[in-house]
């Protein structure tokens, strides 16, 4: 697993994000159109592709896709 591939993931499944546009320092919330059904879009992203349930709390305090990635490898 790395970074880059979690990116790509995330970039696939939102079509109304250009490729190419997130980095690893992306604020996830500043992503265009972003709300609480993107939230819910990536809890299941991670629980379908790595199969960790990544808690509302563990989401709210994280701030960049980085932040995602570390909680991803803690587990």
């Amino acid at each position: 697993m790395s970074i880059d591939l979690l990116i790509s993931q995330i970039e696939e499944e939102f079509d109304e994000v250009p490729k190419g546009t997130i980095t690893a320092l992306t604020s996830f919330r500043e992503i265009d159109g972003w709300s609480s059904m993107h939230a819910l879009i990536l809890i299941a992203l991670i629980d379908n592709h790595y199969d960790i349930l990544l808690t509302g709390t563990e989401l709210k305090n994280a701030q960049t896709i980085q932040d995602i990635f570390d909680i991803i490898k803690s587990k």
